[in-house]
């Protein structure tokens, strides 16, 4: 079984570099935060989105709001092939336009204001995901294949106003998480056909975290806020198969599945936001938003009947900072116009990329408009254009052969999101 221990290994070893990575993060969770690159969330009161970002803003709420949210993400992710250590492949067999499928993130919230100190709230949204695919005949399989994961955070939040000028909030959030890892043989030199899948895990888990909040009102123009997220440990236990042959040297399970387990840890987050009205049409926010992905130390994956690791990693992630400056202008008694600009920087070490999701640094450019229907609702429009550097990197297989890649990542996202006051 060493063989099968090795391939098991490097699959749970690619789903920690292709999840552990600035675009594993999703900011999505409003369309009214989009238009302005989500720049002062935890300080802005727009509308019952403010459940994902700071509970302690519920308190600004007079009335019952529902929130009902959708961002579509379009990936524009493209590599090209620099090199191939294997003389039977051609480096522009590497070429692949698009690896990164369309996503849908969906989100909902509700605010309910209990007396003029206390507030609750509920929410239902994701603050990771990601999903990529290569042909199952891709040269560098082992690399490639199939990743996908998802996470739906169901969250319980209250607030209280302690005076005029504070208030505090708690959340406790319920996390379910799926995970999907394919990967194929690829090119080799074994004979063995790339499409032979060396490796499928597939797991799910659920787990618990808490967020805690607060609000500053300066003067009746000016409020600033904090928000904190906790760390979220999850075992995706679940089955891993192969197809690769039983017999030597190979020593596969031909298609049969035995259970797997890998623990990954959902890295924290803090914000802190301001928020000023600086006249009576014009408003200007601001973010500044740390992720704890320094929590990633070491891959530890198992299989039952050892009592080791059959594969453990030490990482090298780093926290990385999101920094955010957005504004909003009363264009009429109808219509909100938003415009934002964000810097994402990346966790993942230079040395340690991968062709999975090859992460970079990127600039958020986006716009967005309120418009009023009546008094009980209104509708946000939001888009963004998110634009990445241009990488060269070299990865290596576990046969020992070395790919190497020029990628280029940016994305499109556009969401639409319905309030109601009750």
């Amino acid at each position: 079984m060493k063989f099968t221990k090795t391939l098991i290994a490097a699959s749970l070893a690619v789903m920690s570099a292709d999840t552990f990575a600035a675009a594993f993060q999703l900011a999505e969770h409003s369309a009214s935060g989009l238009g302005r690159a989500y720049a002062g969330e935890a300080a802005v009161a727009d509308d019952a989105s403010v459940v994902a970002r700071n509970p302690a803003l519920m308190s600004v709420f007079k009335e019952q709001q529902l929130s009902v949210a959708g961002v579509a993400v379009v990936p524009d992710v493209s590599l090209r092939g620099t090199s191939a250590s294997n003389a039977s492949v051609n480096p522009n067999e590497l070429n692949d336009s698009s690896i990164a499928p369309a996503a849908f993130v969906p989100a909902g919230y509700f605010v309910m204001p209990i007396d003029d100190k206390f507030a609750v709230g509920f929410g239902a949204f994701s603050n990771f995901g990601l999903a990529t695919e290569f042909d199952a005949d891709y040269p560098a399989g082992q690399l490639a294949g199939e990743t996908e994961i998802v996470t739906v955070n169901m969250n319980v939040s209250g607030s209280y106003k302690i005076n005029e000028q504070f208030s505090v909030g708690l959340g406790l959030n319920y996390i379910y998480a799926d995970a999907k890892i394919v990967r194929n043989f690829g090119a080799n030199p074994f004979g063995v056909p790339a499409q032979t899948e060396g490796a499928h895990l597939e797991g799910d888990d659920t787990g618990f975290g808490w967020n805690v909040g607060a609000t500053y009102q300066l003067d009746e123009n000016s409020r600033f806020g904090f928000n904190y997220r906790s760390e979220t440990d999850i075992t995706f236990d679940g089955e891993y198969s192969n197809q690769l042959p039983a017999s030597a040297p190979f020593n596969g399970l031909a298609g049969a599945s035995v259970p797997g387990s890998v623990e990954i840890t959902l890295p924290a987050i803090a914000e802190f936001s301001g928020s000023h009205q600086l006249d009576e049409k014009t408003g200007l926010h601001y973010s500044v938003m740390w992720t704890g992905w320094d929590s990633f130390e070491r891959l530890e994956a198992y299989v039952p009947g050892l009592e080791e690791p059959v594969f453990d990693k030490e990482e090298n992630f780093s926290n990385a900072m999101r920094y955010s400056i957005g504004g909003d202008y009363q264009y009429n008694d109808a219509v909100l116009l938003r415009a934002g600009l964000a810097y994402d920087e990346s966790p993942a070490d230079k040395n340690h990329m991968s062709i999975s999701i090859p992460d970079t640094d990127r600039f958020w450019y986006s716009f967005g408009v309120n418009y009023t229907m009546s008094e009980q609702a209104n509708l946000d429009i939001g888009m963004s254009i998110l634009r990445g550097k241009t990488q060269k990197f070299t990865e290596s297989d576990k046969l020992g052969q070395q790919w190497g890649f020029e990628s280029k990542g940016h994305a499109y996202l556009f969401g639409a999101q319905y309030n109601y006051t009750f």
